[in-house]
């Protein structure tokens, strides 16, 4: 371990809270998240301090050998717990799995040292979430942040892994105009379009329905490839013709599941789908699609049709839970009409 990513010392970080930013959940998303994050605040200032947390250590690890690989000058401290996390930094941002994840982290860590910190502390404290959870938890947790003091947003993104690395991303905030302000420049050094929703949650909302879309559209587009391999088109020229027409989306243009579909760009099907966005999630964000459907008393057929579909892929081949989401391409191809 470099001697520079430093283990946690909580009274020395939290005279320096106010040039601190903690990212807690290193998965896929979050580390190239943060590594785009901390490489331009560290360029921008050099005085700058980070603070990385995981629930795995080996990824706090890797990522500060990666970082500090780059930036052997920067100052990064490894927390061990979130409530370090929050104890170092004024601004934290968490990209965590799912509700219960969020729950976790913000009750039994956040929260705790929020309620501790002297009042100009707390108030001083900024919490970005750009998880995507059930809305009803977002207000919940973002209503128990403000009410310590703190201000809070839901800022969940859209882009993919690919948007990630690339600081690409858009991200779909919700909360106060003041803290959509506030929270405005931090989310540009990670992504290209920053778009205030409205309240607390509404970020959420507008996720939820994008990825209600791109989930039926990864399974539609997954059919067609093997629908036109199995009519004898080359997949590259059936590629560029709906990508070309009416049919185009981000599902072939960019995470087109045929390997050699795409010349020129690398989907996840040229890994193995490794690297993208897990099948597993891609069934949480469809479930928590039909949770707000009956709840809002809206039909979306599709959307559980879609959800059906993914669960019967982990369920007959769980080894593609963890695989990129086109992974669908590689049931469909399997099945047996």
């Amino acid at each position: 371990m470099r001697s520079s990513a430093r283990c946690f010392k909580a009274l020395e970080r939290i005279y320096l809270r106010h040039r601190s930013t903690s990212f807690i959940g290193l998965g896929h998303m979050g580390h190239e998240m943060a590594l785009n994050l901390f490489s331009k605040q560290f360029i921008k200032n050099v005085d700058t301090h980070f603070v990385v947390c995981d629930a795995i250590p080996d990824s706090s690890r890797a990522f500060a050998d990666k970082f500090l690989g780059q930036f052997p000058r920067a100052k990064l401290a490894i927390a061990s717990t979130p409530e370090e996390a929050t104890l170092a930094s004024q601004t934290i941002i968490t990209m965590l799995p799912s509700s219960p994840e969020v729950k976790t982290v913000y009750t039994e860590g956040i929260l705790p040292v929020l309620h501790k910190l002297p009042p100009e502390q707390a108030h001083g404290t900024l919490c970005i979430d750009s998880t995507t959870l059930d809305v009803s938890v977002a207000k919940q947790v973002a209503a128990d942040v403000i009410s310590a003091g703190a201000e809070m947003v839901d800022a969940p993104v859209s882009g993919g892994v690919t948007g990630a690395k690339a600081g690409t991303l858009s991200f779909l905030v919700g909360g106060s105009d003041a803290s959509f302000k506030r929270c405005e420049s931090i989310l540009s050094l990670m992504g290209q379009r920053i778009i205030h929703c409205g309240s607390s949650g509404s970020g959420l909302g507008a996720k939820i329905c994008n990825n209600l879309v791109l989930g039926v559209q990864q399974i539609v587009v997954g059919e067609a490839m093997l629908l036109g391999q199995r009519l004898g088109l080359d997949p590259g020229i059936l590629a560029g013709v709906i990508n070309s027409s009416t049919g185009g989306c981000w599902a072939s243009s960019v995470n087109n599941p045929v390997p050699s579909s795409l010349e020129g760009k690398s989907p996840p099907c040229e890994r193995d789908y490794e690297g993208g966005f897990a099948t597993v999630l891609m069934l949480k964000d469809m479930g928590l699609a039909k949770d707000v459907a009956e709840q809002s008393k809206s039909p979306i057929p599709l959307g559980e049709a879609a959800e059906e579909l993914y669960r019967q892929v982990i369920r007959e081949q769980p080894d593609l839970a963890r695989k990129d989401f086109s992974s669908v391409y590689r049931y469909l191809e399997k099945k047996k009409m």
